[in-house]
């Protein structure tokens, strides 16, 4: 009898053993299916079907439209006089962008056009902005100082190259900060947060970066970061630009402009720069 109860107790015992580990397995079978669930819908837009993305211009986290006059808070006497020659300090120029500063002519400056106006250096010419919607994927920007046109495309096909101009090519992106890890226990992963508007120009006419013959290359790329904040009951604008150039730069030259909003366009005083 006591052999038959041991028996029994053994099998008792391996019944719950095996009865534990099925359910154990079942619970790891529904949370990996509910994990890989919740992915699908994320990937899907949180819905059970795929969505139309959205336009550039109904996907933009702030509003940069509107009309926008520049506070010239640092480097004011490189920007609102024009500097004396061979003065390019805190510009990382090497050899030779020194040496195309050194010959530049200020007796000839009528005759320098728009080169101040180009992309590379257009934000930091002390003026009013107009920016608008040409469209749902393209961003324009209009300056009163020296009338230039930028055209900021989100959505850019591969062409062959442009013709170089002043402003060059601008492609346009919101740009994505990455969230680390996954939200809480899921393998679901964090969505990305939109950060600024991320622009990059290339195909530029050489120019200058200051108005006293500080040059950069036509093979010049220029990043700028586009931000807006409210500050002291005013709307304000930042823009960071980040000038590369192998021909003339040492290292990227990188500034940070500032531009209130105005109510209207009473102000706008187009002043063009010649050619």
């Amino acid at each position: 009898m006591k052999q038959v109860r041991r028996v029994r107790e053994v099998l008792r015992v391996r019944k719950v053993r095996v009865r534990w580990v099925r359910w154990v397995r079942a619970c790891v079978v529904v949370v990996l299916a509910l994990a890989f669930a919740s992915a699908a819908l994320y990937a899907q837009g949180r819905g059970g079907a795929a969505q139309a993305p959205a336009t550039p211009r109904a996907a933009a986290p702030f509003d940069l439209t509107g009309n926008w006059v520049s506070v010239v808070t640092e480097d004011w006497r490189w920007r609102m006089v024009v500097p004396k020659k061979g003065d390019y300090s805190s510009v990382p120029l090497n050899a030779a962008g020194r040496k195309a500063a050194d010959t530049w002519d200020p007796a000839q400056m009528a005759q320098d056009g728009c080169k101040p106006y180009g992309a590379a250096a257009v934000m930091r010419v002390p003026g009013r902005l107009r920016i608008s919607w040409e469209n749902d994927a393209t961003l324009r920007i209009d300056t009163d100082a020296g009338m230039q046109t930028r055209r900021l495309n989100f959505d850019v096909p591969k062409p062959a190259p442009v013709e170089r101009s002043w402003q060059g090519q601008s492609t346009a992106a919101w740009d994505l900060i990455r969230n680390p890890g996954g939200l809480g226990v899921s393998l679901q992963i964090a969505p990305p947060r939109t950060g600024a508007l991320k622009v990059v120009t290339r195909n530029l006419r050489a120019g200058y970066l200051r108005r006293n013959g500080v040059p950069y290359s036509e093979n010049a790329v220029v990043t700028e970061y586009f931000d807006r904040l409210n500050a002291y009951d005013n709307d304000w604008m930042t823009v960071l630009t980040i000038v590369e150039d192998p021909a003339y730069l040492d290292q990227p030259f990188i500034t940070s402009s500032h531009f209130k909003r105005e109510a209207d366009t009473s102000k706008w005083s187009p002043s063009p720069c010649e050619r």
